[in-house]
Order: C-alpha cells, then sequence, then structure tokens
C-alpha cells in the first residue's frame, strides 16, 4: 500500500520537526520546507497528498505559497497552520482545504489530515 505523502512548510525549525517526527509516528512519508519557495520546487517534483503550510514566512508568505500552489495544481490539498487564529476568518485562506491553529499538540493537525484524506 502506497504510503501518504506529506509535505510541511515552515520558518521554523523546531515547528517542522516536530511536526515530522509526529505525522511519521502515524506513518506518513514526511519532507520538510523552510519557506515557499523551497515548498514550490517539491512541489514542481513528486506529487504529496497533503502540504501544511505556515502562514507567516519571509520571503513569500503562506498565502502567496497557497496560490502559487492552487496555480500548479489547483487539486492539491492544503492545511493552513498559524499561530495567528484571526487568519481563519481572512477570505484568501478560505482557498486552503483545512485550517489549524500551530500548536506543540498536533491532535487536531492529525484530525485535519486524516478528514481531508477520506474526502
Amino acid at each position: 500500500m502506497k504510503r501518504v505523502r506529506v509535505l510541511v512548510v515552515d520558518d521554523e525549525e523546531n515547528i517542522r520537526l516536530l511536526f515530522k517526527e509526529e505525522l511519521e509516528e502515524e506513518d506518513y512519508e514526511v519532507e520538510t520546507a523552510s519557506n515557499g519557495m523551497e515548498a514550490l520546487e517539491k512541489i514542481k517534483g513528486l506529487p504529496f497528498d497533503v502540504v501544511v503550510l505556515d502562514i507567516k514566512m519571509p520571503v513569500m508568505d503562506g498565502i502567496q505559497t497557497l496560490n502559487a500552489i492552487k496555480n500548479i495544481n489547483k487539486d492539491q490539498p492544503v492545511i493552513l497552520c498559524s499561530a495567528y487564529g484571526e487568519f481563519k476568518q481572512d477570505l484568501s485562506s478560505w482557498v486552503s482545504d483545512g485550517y489549524v491553529v500551530k500548536s506543540a499538540d498536533t491532535r487536531e493537525l492529525k484530525e485535519t489530515i486524516k478528514e481531508i484524506l477520506s474526502r
């Protein structure tokens, strides 16, 4: 059976490592990117089943990256992840397939990934 591929995009290394470790425990194949440009390069390569995308990043923020991802593949599932809950009300974030508030407790992230994969 094919393993689910997840791309975690966050400028904070500790978050990338935490999410990678937690998601690998769920038997996902996880790759990471430290910014939007790196994420776009990886997405142009092998496909991912889900992209977990931070919003506040330097150079290219998560909303810009989300729009670029959807231009490459409009069906690419993307979960926006931010420590800032107010982005949930931002209309541009509605293009995403899910939204979670960034936390060391990864249950909400894992549940959102499972929900998206079951669609």
